[in-house]
């Protein structure tokens, strides 16, 4: 199933950031990956407070800065969602 959690993701978190990532966690990467492919602000109407946490977790982790004028992105955080995304959401 698509943007469903999976060992091979949960094994991919551990090795990029030491730590299992949630589902919620998961669907926020697939937005910030859109976002940062097209215009690079986060809408602040499409997230809400439980994501807004995790924003603010990525960014004490160093990952994100920015956000809704402009969000910036580390090139590994890049990877590593992508990384997760692909095993999560691409049919293989």
């Amino acid at each position: 199933m698509r943007g469903v959690l999976n060992q091979e993701a949960q094994k991919m978190a551990k090795k990029h950031f030491g730590r299992e990532i949630t589902t919620t966690e998961l669907r926020l990467m697939s937005y910030i990956q859109y976002v940062m492919m097209n215009g690079q602000a986060i809408d602040p109407r499409r997230i809400n407070q439980d994501e807004r946490e995790i924003l603010s977790k990525w960014r004490k982790e160093e990952h994100i800065s920015g956000g809704v004028s402009g969000l910036l992105i580390t090139r590994e955080f890049w990877d590593a969602i992508n990384d997760i995304l692909f095993v999560t959401y691409v049919k293989r």
